[in-house]
């Protein structure tokens, strides 16, 4: 079953025009949605987004029991389109609930997870783009392991692109079992508690689904569009991702640079957003029945000019 991370903080931060226009740019099953809807009144509007076929179909039977509800099958990168498209200048609020969901991650036949041997597919979209496997295929052993230190911060990244390769030459790596066992093996020294595949097989899916670059598309234009007052509500669960949105929080809020000793009045900062409150943990009630909601880290900004 799955559940929403910091689902009540989140959406009450979110919300705060009952009437207003919000988007949740990833919709997975739908968690984080109802809750908004059940925040709006009959005047407020949802548009929802999502990679994956799978959030398209429940999302789908939303729409068809709320006319308030309506679903983008897509990524939230391609939000400035959507929206122009269908004639939205401005949304009171943006959620977005990064990384893989627990469906995702228990469903073998995806490819996530390292717990269940399948076919190494780790497509978001499992209507486009090439497949773990189908990368693993070609990619130099360079390329490997850049994207092992890079998206997974795997300090072990050389030592696993090495072995991956050799690997693929004896036969191609085309199951998560396989993947997580040449790792395992290659891995010279397992982190306590965690699976010694964990940092590859993040680094990778992130490589698949270009989470980053994303990412990085959805904050430059998040300021266009978000109306003055609205929000920006992320929630993360690895450090990279963290990092790219708490910098990009402070930077808005502290608005431009000026050079030291240049003397210069507040109001000609130009800061663009407010960051509210401080960044917000999943307590120990939650972590105890969703143990995903212990990496979790929620921030806040509001757009002020």
């Amino acid at each position: 079953m799955h559940r929403a991370v910091l689902l009540k903080e989140a959406v009450e931060a979110l919300v705060t025009t009952p009437g207003g226009f919000y988007v949740d740019g990833t919709f997975g099953r739908g968690g984080h949605s109802e809750f908004i809807l059940s925040c709006l009144d009959d005047k407020g509007r949802l548009l929802a987004v999502d990679k994956d076929p799978m959030a398209q179909e429940v999302a789908q039977s939303l729409a068809l029991s709320d006319s308030r509800f309506e679903f983008f099958h897509g990524s939230f990168a391609q939000l400035p389109h959507q929206l122009r498209r269908m004639g939205i200048g401005a949304v009171d609020g943006i959620l977005l609930d990064l990384g893989v969901s627990s469906p995702q991650l228990d469903d073998k036949s995806r490819g996530f997870s390292f717990m269940h041997d399948g076919p190494l597919d780790m497509r978001m979209d499992t209507t486009c783009g090439e497949t773990a496997a189908q990368w693993l295929s070609y990619a130099s052993e360079q390329d490997i392991a850049r994207v092992l230190k890079e998206y997974g911060e795997e300090r072990f990244g050389r030592r696993i692109a090495a072995a991956i390769v050799a690997a693929r030459e004896e036969e191609p790596i085309t199951s998560t079992g396989r993947l997580a066992k040449v790792v395992s093996e290659a891995n010279p020294k397992w982190e306590r508690k965690k699976h010694p595949a964990t940092r590859s097989f993040q680094a990778i899916r992130i490589q698949i689904n270009r989470e980053l670059g994303d990412l990085e598309d959805l904050l430059a234009g998040a300021l266009t569009m978000l109306r003055i007052g609205g929000r920006l509500v992320v929630i993360s669960f690895h450090s990279l991702e963290d990092r790219m949105v708490k910098r990009y929080m402070r930077n808005m809020a502290r608005g431009d640079e000026i050079p030291a000793g240049v003397p210069i009045v507040d109001s000609a900062l130009n800061r663009r957003m407010k960051i509210v409150g401080k960044a917000a943990k999943a307590g120990e009630d939650e972590v105890a029945i969703n143990v995903r909601a212990r990496s979790a880290v929620m921030r806040v900004a509001m757009k002020i000019c």
